[in-house]
């Protein structure tokens, strides 16, 4: 099994016409749901609203069969994040997030909800950047066994972040305990402006240790592992949206460790990493074909 931390709330997808549609989302919501959908158990750590919108959420992730870990409830509203796509499908954000669902989640809520039999935990988004979800995030690291593997997304949002300190404090602190750090172009661009996506990447596998996936929208995914550094190529496909792409990704990395049983030790494999990113990168494709957020159920891959 496998546990998801972070927000989950509505994406308000606008188009380049101006049209609105609205999908369930949240990076670590979508990263659940495609870890269900191809057949993993999976537990989300986050808060959900009683209102009509959390409703929906709650809906959407049972018919998933994504379990929630938190069972408690919630009075505050639903997170609400605004995605206004350009003409490539490319997607940029702006959130809604204070005094919503998604911060209800205290140190000691996470705590009380956290499954240590779980295989790996995976955090970031909006998880590492506002109170008090930010020390509840740092309260579950702590917290993980030996054997649990930590998969970390920072999917940095500088649009919301006035002050970074919760985010450099969060991300910091999981560093030295994190197994596999999932970064974008986006991500190093505001993490480390001086450097070259390549030296950013390539330092953030020399600080933690942590084998490095560096997505690049359209180009390969660049691998920084324990003696090794490589490419895995993605396919050309016609993209509707990009909307959880990343999440997706990240969703069949962890599900195809789980499906083989594999360890954290065994991140130290060169193969075993290649063929989990490899898999990752189909689930991303098919995502990237459909509107909004839709991974796909396992028998959609052969």
């Amino acid at each position: 099994m496998i546990q998801v931390m972070g927000e989950a709330l509505i994406d308000i997808i606008v188009s380049p016409q101006g049209e609105i549609d609205s999908v369930v989302g949240g990076g670590p919501v979508n990263t659940a749901r495609t870890i269900a959908r191809l057949g993993t158990e999976v537990s989300f750590l986050g808060g959900i609203s009683q209102d009509a919108l959390g409703k929906r959420i709650s809906r959407l992730l049972e018919s998933d069969n994504v379990n929630c870990a938190i069972e408690q409830h919630c009075a505050a509203p639903t997170t609400l994040a605004i995605a206004s796509l350009d003409e490539s499908g490319s997607a940029s954000y702006q959130f809604l997030i204070c005094g919503t669902s998604s911060l209800s989640v205290t140190p000691e809520i996470a705590l009380a909800a956290v499954n240590p039999s779980a295989v790996a935990v995976h955090i970031g988004t909006l998880a590492l950047i506002f109170e008090p979800l930010s020390s509840a995030t740092r309260a579950v690291v702590s917290a993980m066994g030996e054997d649990q593997l930590l998969m970390m997304d920072p999917n940095a949002r500088p649009s919301v972040m006035d002050d970074p300190t919760q985010f450099w404090e969060s991300f910091n602190t999981s560093l030295d305990r994190a197994d596999v750090i999932k970064v974008s172009g986006d991500d190093l661009d505001y993490m480390f402006p001086s450097l070259s996506h390549v030296d950013a990447a390539r330092q953030i596998h020399e600080q933690s240790s942590a084998v490095v996936l560096f997505t690049d929208g359209s180009k390969s995914v660049r691998v920084f592992g324990e003696g090794a550094q490589f490419d895995c190529d993605v396919p050309k496909i016609e993209v509707v949206d990009t909307v959880g792409a990343g999440d997706s990704f990240s969703g069949g990395f962890l599900s195809y460790w789980d499906t083989r049983n594999w360890t954290r030790r065994d991140t130290r494999d060169v193969e075993k990493i290649r063929s989990a990113v490899q898999f990752g990168i189909s689930v991303a494709a098919v995502t990237c074909q459909r509107a909004g957020a839709m991974p796909p159920l396992a028998n959609e891959l052969g």
